[in-house]
């Protein structure tokens, strides 16, 4: 068994809420290894914690816009829920250690490919400041699982794994969906399952006053009236429209793609959850989508991301009415504030990543088309614009000059077009009235350098595969300070080789 542990000192002291010993992990720091020989056992599921009793979830959910039923956790298991000494709770969960009451047809284990993936890009997403689960630790089995990558009908034997995941919750949209779908007799199974995540992970809602004032007009003509203060269940469904559209606006501003945006894929708690066919934008693409079944109609791909998350929303407060918990005017109130959220969110992070003082939309929509048209690599074109001079005197010749690494293979015309673009960006910049390095540090923090591109994925697991773990290792550090220059890790922000353009690496499957 080979293990990878990385940092879970926001996890210790570890007090196990279902048992009574305590685990002490206090020595478990970035990148050691543990000592203990169990470790590797107890964080695979080959040797259960004394005393725990795991569990898988049942969840249903809409997926490609359809509902299809009970779902639930096929490959991942519940170890238990934890306390650290922050009063947090903790939920660790095993995914891939084996047939779970919801596996259906599959043999509830991961492979290898699919792990890495997971397990490093949730760890990226934490260091560039974007809400998700988080990876504990990585199990290699040693064990052979049959899959078939493309669904082609030519399976083959790849390496199988266990990741170790932790969030405060797993519970999802689907987790409400599945009972009210099963009509009255369930609907109360939705009310105690609201009620308990309201009083472990909202608990300030539960104790909202009256005397808070949270009362909001709705409607083109403001008449209509919702009162967050009367009822615990509609503040509950607007804060996870909020958290959701927090959530989606940071997606956008660092081109994360998700790949499967199925209800059962949606946080309650506004976490970034179930790693599959994701990607990060390398040239600018707004139809772009990781997942080779999204293909027909791209659904979920980068700019529909703020559509379909609202779908989600309305789908999870529609349960929430089933259950006779909010009302249709409620409803519509938390949808509504998702869509004011994204907004207001998805300006100021544009803004920031821009080093304007106020949002612009002419000028964002220009460089978006731009963008578009010559598929600029996104995560390098926004790291190359601070090098921008807010100097209107810059010969017309020398505009581009900034830009000149990401603007490749362009003509005439085109130059044109993006010196007319720079042009107008300058104005704004000196209307702003900060000074160029001041620019430049504020825009530095907000546009990282390193994004864990798909290639550099299957680089690190091309390796693992054949037993070395360095670059997974080395990738995780890089990933780990995303938004500092890191001398000597220039080859991390390379535009993808030729070979990362073919199946599997580029656009994958749900396979894992």
């Amino acid at each position: 068994m080979a293990l990878i542990v990385i940092d879970c000192c926001f996890l210790y002291p570890l007090v196990l809420h279902c048992v009574v010993q305590v685990i002490n992990l206090t020595a478990l720091h970035w990148n050691c290894r543990f000592e203990r020989p169990d470790f590797p056992l107890k964080f695979s599921g080959a040797s259960p914690l004394t005393g725990a009793v795991p569990y898988a979830q049942c969840y249903g959910g809409h997926q490609f816009g359809t509902w299809a039923g009970q779902l639930g956790d096929g490959r991942a298991i519940t170890l238990g829920e934890i306390l650290n000494s922050k009063s947090e709770r903790w939920e660790l969960q095993l995914k891939g250690a084996g047939k779970t009451p919801y596996s259906r047809f599959a043999d509830g284990l991961a492979v290898l490919r699919s792990s890495i993936r997971e397990f490093l890009c949730s760890e990226a997403m934490h260091f560039l400041g974007i809400p998700t689960t988080r990876a504990l630790c990585l199990v290699n089995t040693g064990k052979l699982v049959t899959r078939d990558m493309f669904y082609d009908g030519n399976p083959k034997e790849e390496p199988g794994a266990i990741v170790c995941r932790v969030a405060q919750s797993f519970l999802r949209f689907g987790s409400f969906q599945i009972h009210a779908s099963k009509g009255e007799e369930d609907l109360g199974i939705v009310s105690t399952l609201a009620d308990y995540a309201i009083r472990h992970h909202f608990p300030h809602i539960e104790n909202i006053s009256k005397s808070e004032t949270l009362s909001f007009s709705t409607g083109d003509n403001g008449q209509s009236v919702v009162d967050l203060t009367s009822n615990k269940y509609a503040a509950w469904i607007v804060e996870i429209a909020e958290r959701t559209a927090s959530l989606v606006a940071r997606w956008q501003g660092v081109g994360f793609t998700h790949g499967v945006l199925n209800t059962d894929n949606m946080s309650i708690l506004g976490l970034t959850i179930d790693y599959g066919p994701f990607g990060f934008l390398d040239a600018f693409d707004p139809s772009y989508t990781p997942n080779t079944t999204d293909l027909p109609g791209r659904r979920y791909c980068f700019a529909n991301q703020p559509d379909i998350c609202s779908w989600n929303i309305t789908q999870f407060a529609s349960t929430l009415m089933a259950a006779h918990l909010i009302s249709d005017k409620e409803a519509s109130y938390a949808v509504e504030r998702y869509g004011t959220k994204f907004m207001d969110e998805y300006q100021a992070i544009i803004t920031q990543k821009l080093g304007l003082q106020k949002y612009n939309k002419q000028l964002v929509n220009k460089l978006l088309n731009n963008l578009a048209v010559d598929k600029v690599d996104y995560t390098n074109f926004f790291r190359s614009l601070s090098n921008i001079k807010a100097d209107p005197g810059i010969p017309e010749g020398e505009l581009l000059v900034p830009l000149k690494a990401v603007l490749l293979d362009i003509g005439k015309e085109r130059k044109e077009a993006w010196a007319s673009w720079v042009q107008s960006y300058i104005q704004e910049l000196v209307a702003s009235g900060i000074s160029d390095e001041e620019r430049k540090a504020s825009m530095d923090l907000v546009n990282p350098k390193y994004v864990l591109r798909n290639y550099l994925c299957q680089s690190a697991i091309d390796a693992a595969e054949i037993g070395d773990f360095g670059e997974v290792r080395r990738l995780l550090k890089v990933m780990e300070r995303p938004y500092d220059e890191q001398p000597g890790m220039e080859k991390y922000t390379r535009l993808p080789p030729a070979w990362a353009y073919r199946p599997g690496v580029c656009m994958l499957s749900c396979s894992s």
